[in-house]
């Protein structure tokens, strides 16, 4: 196998059309979900009737054992990766930080930070030179509201964000000698319905007028950026922040 991608909760939003895009640029794709089986297979049929090989792996990233389980599916199927996807995330409901639970900032740092720091580390067991592997790309995917800080709505999730992008500068240089880049995408407002998962299923129509180019971005969009900073295109291209916004 010579392109091989797991992309973390690639079932929906821009994991899915990171998953169709990587596909139609001939990469193998391991689908990651968390509990929505039918949408990963549907996938992973629209992969396999595009003349593309795929598989599901189900897997929560916040737990360690599911991420080992993982890789280990994956390299019985198609051998070791050469491109990781850090996708998988979640948001909650709007709230202040005086109002959030602790159950509630535990989660938003296990499945955004600790689940991507995980998928890292076994990715780079299987890829860096310095493990006898050949080399890969890792994208990680942040969000501006890292740099913007989400007051009053999800203060909680921009942190994890936040830490993601010091991770991603982190391990880009850590690796970069060992065959392996590392680069995040910081998407702005995006149509995914990770917004009604946050319970504002409105949010990117109605911040829409907020963006420079006054509309919001697709899923497609994303992933275009996302398959371009795994590409060999951007070769010499690593512990990059690259905004996906609109202008905002």
């Amino acid at each position: 196998m010579s392109r091989l991608v797991l992309i973390t909760g690639g079932s929906r939003g821009i994991g899915a059309a990171t998953a169709l895009l990587a596909a139609r640029d001939g990469y193998a794709v391991a689908v990651n979900y968390t509990a929505n089986s039918l949408a990963a297979d549907e996938v992973v049929r629209q992969i396999r009737s595009g003349g593309g090989q795929a598989m599901a792996v189900q897997a929560d990233v916040a737990v360690e054992a599911e991420v080992m389980a993982m890789f280990d599916k994956i390299d019985a199927k198609f051998g070791p990766l050469t491109a990781l996807v850090n996708n998988a995330g979640v948001v909650d409901q709007t709230s202040r930080v005086d109002a959030m639970s602790y159950a509630r900032i535990r989660r938003m740092f296990e499945i955004n930070v600790f689940g991507s720091l995980l998928c890292a580390r076994e990715a780079v067991r299987r890829m860096s030179t310095r493990h006898g592997g050949s080399g890969g790309s890792i994208v990680n995917v942040s969000s501006a509201a890292a740099r913007l800080g989400a007051p009053g709505q999800y203060v909680d999730y921009a942190s994890a964000k936040g830490a993601i992008d010091t991770f991603t500068v982190g391990l880009a240089k850590e690796v970069a000698a060992e065959g392996i880049r590392v680069n995040a995408v910081r998407p702005g407002i995006i149509e995914t319905d990770i917004h009604a998962s946050g319970g504002l299923p409105n949010r990117a129509r109605d911040l829409a007028p907020q963006v420079p180019m006054q509309r919001a971005g697709t899923a497609d969009e994303v992933a275009q950026s996302i398959v371009w900073l795994l590409s060999e295109q951007a070769s010499y291209t690593t512990g990059a922040l690259l905004d996906v916004t609109g202008g905002r």
